[in-house]
């Protein structure tokens, strides 16, 4: 598969990966170093639209006249945000709290042209989570697959324990391939 002409702002693996599912395979991979500390009173909808847009600022910055695509993921609860657990234990009360509930995860995707034109699509996609038993929240917690992202991975074990997913699956790995393909093709890129 041949590179396309763009610059992926993002160290995920799986944005990587979803990526080259539908094709597109970015020229060069930059990962922007931002700051991410939440405003306040901002709102989760404000908050990951303003970072999807900061990281991809960051790199047209550094690599000005070059398309840049950003994206960002957060899970939500309520108007809760759920960080990366530092550890075990807090990961084990993350699991309790999305255990038996509804909660959304937004990710938003920025897209910056060569000429500084900056598009932005964000999609909000609704997970129903089983009720989880005490021994669910410990293999999850033993699997150590929350180590290093926020909340879950829905594409790994948890996977089991979702009831049904309303909205964008790519989305809720990190990046909803339906828009992030139109924002591509939007610019000239297919």
């Amino acid at each position: 598969m041949n590179k396309k002409d763009f610059i992926l702002a993002s160290a995920s693996p799986q944005r990587k990966k979803l990526l080259e599912q539908i094709g597109f395979i970015p020229k060069q991979i930059k990962p922007a170093d931002i700051d991410e500390t939440f405003l306040k009173n901002e709102k989760p909808l404000c908050y990951i639209r303003r970072i999807a847009k900061s990281k991809a600022i960051a790199i047209a910055q550094e690599f000005p006249g070059e398309n840049i695509l950003s994206a960002d993921t957060i899970i939500v609860v309520g108007q809760r945000i759920i960080q990366k657990s530092k550890d075990a234990q807090t990961q084990t009360e993350v699991m309790k709290l999305l255990s038996g509930r509804a909660h959304r995860v937004i990710t938003s995707v920025c897209f910056i042209n060569k000429k500084g034109h900056i598009s932005q699509k964000t999609v909000t996609t609704k997970i129903v989570m089983k009720h989880l038993t005490q021994n669910e929240i410990e293999e999850y917690i033993s699997s150590n697959e929350w180590c290093g992202v926020a909340g879950y991975k829905i594409e790994g074990l948890l996977a089991g324990y979702v009831k049904k997913i309303i909205g964008s699956h790519s989305g809720v790995i990190g990046l909803p391939l339906y828009e992030t393909k139109n924002l591509l093709n939007g610019a000239g890129i297919y």
